[in-house]
């Protein structure tokens, strides 16, 4: 399971849904942050089935689908947030 998300981490880096994940480091803190809101409750912002796939693998979906909104500030730090 760990080498399915290892693989699509560094196919995602390597072709960049967004301009703004830069990094897979960016991808992997924004991932890890909507994983906590979904730990915490909220709901999946894709089509999938929360009872057989787990937090961390929804949230990174998400990211690489452009689902999560986000924006960096300019003193290097970053704010995953939810919009509703």
């Amino acid at each position: 399971m760990a080498t399915k998300v290892r693989e699509e981490v560094i196919k995602t880096t390597e072709q960049p849904q967004s301009q703004e994940i830069d990094s897979k480091y960016r991808l992997i803190i924004l991932a890890a942050k909507r994983s906590k809101q979904l730990q915490r409750g909220a709901r999946p912002r894709i089509d999938i089935d929360p009872t057989k796939h787990k937090p961390t693998r929804i949230a990174l979906e998400e990211v690489v689908q452009g689902k999560v909104q986000f924006h960096t500030t300019t003193d290097g730090n970053e704010d995953a947030g939810e919009e509703s």
